[in-house]
Protein backbone atom coordinates (compact mmCIF):
# COMPACT_ATOMS: atom_id res chain seq x y z
CA UNK A 1 0.00 0.00 0.00
CA UNK A 2 3.09 2.33 0.89
CA UNK A 3 4.03 1.50 -2.29
CA UNK A 4 0.43 2.81 -4.70
CA UNK A 5 0.54 5.86 -2.66
CA UNK A 6 3.91 7.81 -4.48
CA UNK A 7 2.70 6.41 -7.77
CA UNK A 8 -0.82 8.00 -6.91
CA UNK A 9 0.98 11.17 -6.48
CA UNK A 10 3.15 11.50 -9.07
CA UNK A 11 0.46 10.40 -11.59
CA UNK A 12 -2.00 13.14 -9.85
CA UNK A 13 1.03 15.45 -10.54
CA UNK A 14 1.43 14.78 -13.94
CA UNK A 15 -2.14 15.27 -14.91
CA UNK A 16 -1.89 18.63 -13.16
CA UNK A 17 1.07 19.77 -14.79
CA UNK A 18 -0.26 18.59 -18.39
CA UNK A 19 -3.98 20.35 -17.52
CA UNK A 20 -1.62 23.48 -16.95
CA UNK A 21 0.59 23.29 -19.58
CA UNK A 22 -2.04 22.85 -21.81
CA UNK A 23 -4.18 26.07 -20.97
CA UNK A 24 -0.68 28.32 -21.39
CA UNK A 25 -0.35 26.74 -24.41
CA UNK A 26 -3.87 28.58 -25.92
CA UNK A 27 -3.84 32.38 -26.41
CA UNK A 28 -6.74 34.52 -24.56
CA UNK A 29 -10.30 32.91 -25.58
CA UNK A 30 -11.91 35.08 -28.38
CA UNK A 31 -14.58 33.59 -28.01
CA UNK A 32 -16.98 30.59 -29.16
CA UNK A 33 -18.19 28.87 -32.11
CA UNK A 34 -21.75 29.06 -31.46
CA UNK A 35 -23.27 28.12 -34.76
CA UNK A 36 -21.29 25.43 -37.08
CA UNK A 37 -23.00 24.61 -40.17
CA UNK A 38 -22.06 22.20 -42.43
CA UNK A 39 -18.18 21.12 -42.74
CA UNK A 40 -16.41 23.49 -40.32
CA UNK A 41 -13.29 23.02 -38.78
CA UNK A 42 -10.67 24.27 -36.40
CA UNK A 43 -6.82 24.68 -35.99
CA UNK A 44 -5.43 24.85 -32.75
CA UNK A 45 -2.18 27.04 -32.21
CA UNK A 46 0.58 24.89 -32.37
CA UNK A 47 -1.33 21.99 -33.72
CA UNK A 48 -1.27 20.77 -37.29
CA UNK A 49 -4.32 18.45 -37.42
CA UNK A 50 -7.75 20.18 -37.87
CA UNK A 51 -10.75 19.02 -36.13
CA UNK A 52 -14.59 19.06 -36.71
CA UNK A 53 -15.94 22.12 -34.96
CA UNK A 54 -18.60 21.32 -32.29
CA UNK A 55 -21.54 23.69 -31.53
CA UNK A 56 -20.02 26.05 -28.46
CA UNK A 57 -16.38 25.32 -28.41
CA UNK A 58 -14.27 27.82 -27.33
CA UNK A 59 -11.88 29.33 -29.45
CA UNK A 60 -8.31 30.99 -28.72
CA UNK A 61 -6.06 33.17 -30.27
CA UNK A 62 -3.76 31.78 -32.67
CA UNK A 63 -6.96 29.33 -33.70
CA UNK A 64 -8.07 29.18 -37.59
CA UNK A 65 -11.05 28.55 -38.33
CA UNK A 66 -12.29 27.28 -41.91
CA UNK A 67 -15.34 26.16 -43.87
CA UNK A 68 -15.79 23.77 -46.78
CA UNK A 69 -18.42 24.86 -49.82
CA UNK A 70 -21.82 24.87 -48.76
CA UNK A 71 -20.58 25.63 -44.76
CA UNK A 72 -21.20 28.66 -42.23
CA UNK A 73 -20.12 29.17 -38.78
CA UNK A 74 -20.85 31.98 -36.66
CA UNK A 75 -18.25 32.81 -33.61
CA UNK A 76 -19.63 34.67 -31.02
CA UNK A 77 -17.02 37.48 -29.17
CA UNK A 78 -16.15 37.35 -25.54
CA UNK A 79 -18.10 40.11 -24.04
CA UNK A 80 -20.87 40.33 -27.21
CA UNK A 81 -20.28 40.55 -30.89
CA UNK A 82 -20.37 38.13 -33.16
CA UNK A 83 -18.04 37.01 -36.39
CA UNK A 84 -20.27 34.64 -39.23
CA UNK A 85 -18.07 33.48 -41.96
CA UNK A 86 -19.14 32.39 -45.10
CA UNK A 87 -18.22 29.65 -46.94
CA UNK A 88 -14.93 28.46 -48.33
CA UNK A 89 -13.71 30.88 -45.79
CA UNK A 90 -10.61 31.02 -43.53
CA UNK A 91 -9.90 32.91 -40.42
CA UNK A 92 -7.10 33.18 -38.25
CA UNK A 93 -8.46 34.53 -34.67
CA UNK A 94 -4.95 36.76 -34.06
CA UNK A 95 -5.63 38.95 -30.88
CA UNK A 96 -8.19 39.29 -28.17
CA UNK A 97 -8.12 41.67 -25.07
CA UNK A 98 -10.94 42.01 -23.04
CA UNK A 99 -11.90 44.07 -20.35
CA UNK A 100 -15.25 45.30 -18.50
CA UNK A 101 -15.89 48.01 -20.51
CA UNK A 102 -12.78 48.18 -23.42
CA UNK A 103 -12.89 44.56 -25.79
CA UNK A 104 -10.56 44.82 -28.87
CA UNK A 105 -10.82 42.00 -31.15
CA UNK A 106 -8.19 41.40 -34.63
CA UNK A 107 -8.51 38.62 -36.98
CA UNK A 108 -7.40 37.62 -40.27
CA UNK A 109 -9.34 36.71 -43.05
CA UNK A 110 -7.45 34.53 -45.44
CA UNK A 111 -9.99 34.01 -47.50
CA UNK A 112 -13.52 34.47 -47.77
CA UNK A 113 -16.23 36.45 -46.81
CA UNK A 114 -16.81 37.58 -43.14
CA UNK A 115 -19.46 39.62 -41.51
CA UNK A 116 -18.92 41.74 -38.27
CA UNK A 117 -21.76 42.46 -36.05
CA UNK A 118 -20.39 44.08 -32.91
CA UNK A 119 -22.35 46.92 -30.95
CA UNK A 120 -21.19 48.46 -28.31
CA UNK A 121 -23.45 49.10 -25.01
CA UNK A 122 -23.21 52.15 -22.93
CA UNK A 123 -20.10 53.54 -22.47
CA UNK A 124 -17.90 50.51 -23.61
CA UNK A 125 -15.35 50.57 -25.99
CA UNK A 126 -15.05 48.02 -28.50
CA UNK A 127 -12.91 47.72 -31.63
CA UNK A 128 -13.20 44.64 -33.75
CA UNK A 129 -10.29 44.94 -36.90
CA UNK A 130 -10.04 42.64 -39.60
CA UNK A 131 -7.40 42.27 -42.38
CA UNK A 132 -7.59 40.70 -45.60
CA UNK A 133 -4.70 40.36 -47.98
CA UNK A 134 -5.13 43.71 -49.29
CA UNK A 135 -6.83 45.65 -46.42
CA UNK A 136 -7.35 46.51 -43.20
CA UNK A 137 -10.95 46.91 -41.76
CA UNK A 138 -11.35 48.62 -38.13
CA UNK A 139 -14.55 48.77 -36.36
CA UNK A 140 -16.03 50.66 -33.04
CA UNK A 141 -19.46 49.47 -32.64
CA UNK A 142 -21.34 48.83 -36.34
CA UNK A 143 -22.13 45.99 -38.78
CA UNK A 144 -19.76 45.52 -42.16
CA UNK A 145 -19.05 42.92 -44.64
CA UNK A 146 -15.52 42.21 -46.06
CA UNK A 147 -14.83 39.76 -48.80
CA UNK A 148 -10.87 38.87 -48.97
CA UNK A 149 -8.90 38.24 -52.69
CA UNK A 150 -5.47 38.06 -53.55
CA UNK A 151 -5.52 41.15 -56.10
CA UNK A 152 -8.58 43.01 -54.49
CA UNK A 153 -11.10 42.84 -51.10
CA UNK A 154 -14.08 44.56 -50.34
CA UNK A 155 -15.28 46.27 -47.49
CA UNK A 156 -19.18 47.46 -47.49
CA UNK A 157 -20.82 49.00 -44.32
CA UNK A 158 -24.11 48.23 -42.81
CA UNK A 159 -23.98 50.38 -39.53
CA UNK A 160 -22.32 52.75 -37.97
CA UNK A 161 -18.54 53.91 -39.46
CA UNK A 162 -16.09 51.61 -40.58
CA UNK A 163 -12.53 52.96 -40.81
CA UNK A 164 -10.03 51.01 -43.60
CA UNK A 165 -6.32 51.49 -44.28
CA UNK A 166 -4.34 49.42 -47.00
CA UNK A 167 -3.00 45.96 -45.55
CA UNK A 168 0.12 46.70 -43.96
CA UNK A 169 2.68 44.76 -46.32
CA UNK A 170 1.10 46.70 -49.35
CA UNK A 171 2.03 50.04 -46.92
CA UNK A 172 5.35 48.53 -46.36
CA UNK A 173 6.22 47.42 -50.24
CA UNK A 174 4.90 50.93 -51.06
CA UNK A 175 7.59 52.74 -48.70
CA UNK A 176 9.99 50.76 -49.86
CA UNK A 177 9.81 51.61 -53.22
CA UNK A 178 9.50 55.18 -52.56
CA UNK A 179 13.07 54.93 -51.02
CA UNK A 180 14.59 53.05 -53.45
CA UNK A 181 13.48 55.37 -55.98
CA UNK A 182 14.51 58.14 -53.44
CA UNK A 183 17.23 57.24 -50.97
CA UNK A 184 17.78 59.92 -49.12
CA UNK A 185 13.97 60.42 -48.36
CA UNK A 186 12.23 58.31 -45.51
CA UNK A 187 8.95 57.84 -45.25
CA UNK A 188 7.25 59.44 -42.36
CA UNK A 189 5.07 58.12 -40.03
CA UNK A 190 1.31 57.22 -40.62
CA UNK A 191 -1.07 60.36 -40.03
CA UNK A 192 -4.69 57.68 -39.51
CA UNK A 193 -6.36 60.68 -40.36
CA UNK A 194 -10.35 59.38 -41.23
CA UNK A 195 -10.88 61.61 -44.86
CA UNK A 196 -14.22 62.83 -45.64
CA UNK A 197 -16.67 59.75 -47.31
CA UNK A 198 -16.57 60.88 -50.74
CA UNK A 199 -15.91 59.07 -53.99
CA UNK A 200 -12.84 59.08 -55.98
CA UNK A 201 -12.89 60.70 -59.35
CA UNK A 202 -12.63 57.40 -61.28
CA UNK A 203 -11.75 53.71 -60.33
CA UNK A 204 -8.54 52.99 -59.12
CA UNK A 205 -6.97 56.34 -59.37
CA UNK A 206 -5.52 57.15 -55.51
CA UNK A 207 -3.85 55.02 -53.82
CA UNK A 208 -4.65 54.94 -50.07
CA UNK A 209 -2.13 56.32 -47.80
CA UNK A 210 -4.04 56.96 -44.61
CA UNK A 211 -6.94 55.42 -42.86
CA UNK A 212 -10.23 57.00 -44.23
CA UNK A 213 -13.87 56.55 -42.64
CA UNK A 214 -16.97 55.00 -44.42
CA UNK A 215 -20.17 55.62 -43.32
CA UNK A 216 -23.25 53.47 -43.53
CA UNK A 217 -24.29 52.31 -47.83
CA UNK A 218 -20.68 52.84 -48.62
CA UNK A 219 -18.33 50.57 -49.93
CA UNK A 220 -14.35 50.19 -50.64
CA UNK A 221 -12.61 48.20 -52.91
CA UNK A 222 -8.93 47.37 -52.24
CA UNK A 223 -6.40 46.61 -54.56
CA UNK A 224 -2.86 44.85 -54.10
CA UNK A 225 -1.02 48.28 -55.09
CA UNK A 226 -2.91 50.32 -52.41
CA UNK A 227 -5.19 51.88 -55.17
CA UNK A 228 -8.66 51.92 -54.39
CA UNK A 229 -12.36 52.57 -55.55
CA UNK A 230 -15.13 53.75 -52.70
CA UNK A 231 -18.33 54.34 -53.57
CA UNK A 232 -22.65 53.44 -53.05
CA UNK A 233 -22.98 50.04 -53.27
CA UNK A 234 -26.63 48.95 -54.54
CA UNK A 235 -28.25 48.00 -51.17
CA UNK A 236 -31.28 45.87 -52.78
CA UNK A 237 -29.07 43.74 -54.83
CA UNK A 238 -26.41 43.34 -52.27
CA UNK A 239 -29.62 42.27 -49.66
CA UNK A 240 -30.36 39.28 -52.18
CA UNK A 241 -26.95 37.56 -51.79
CA UNK A 242 -27.54 34.20 -49.75
CA UNK A 243 -25.10 35.25 -47.12
CA UNK A 244 -26.56 38.21 -46.57
CA UNK A 245 -29.79 37.48 -46.07
CA UNK A 246 -28.30 35.11 -43.73
CA UNK A 247 -26.79 37.23 -41.49
CA UNK A 248 -29.93 39.68 -41.40
CA UNK A 249 -31.86 36.71 -40.02
CA UNK A 250 -29.87 35.70 -37.43
CA UNK A 251 -29.73 39.50 -36.38
CA UNK A 252 -33.62 39.94 -36.02
CA UNK A 253 -34.07 37.03 -34.39
CA UNK A 254 -31.24 38.14 -31.63
CA UNK A 255 -33.02 41.47 -31.61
Amino acid sequence: MKKIIPSFILLTFSILVFFVSDINTAGKQFGKISLPLGKVEVQATGVEAWEKAKPNRPVFEGDVIRTAPKSRAEITLQGGGKMRIGENSELELTAANVKPMAKNFSANLKKGNIFVSAKAVFGEKKSVSVRTPTAVAAIRGTKYRAKAGDDESEVLVYDGKVDVNAAKNIIDERQEKRKSLDPGSAPGKPKFTLGPVTEVSGPYEVTLEDWISLVEGMQINVRKDGKYHMFKFDQAKDGDLDFVQWNKELDAAEE
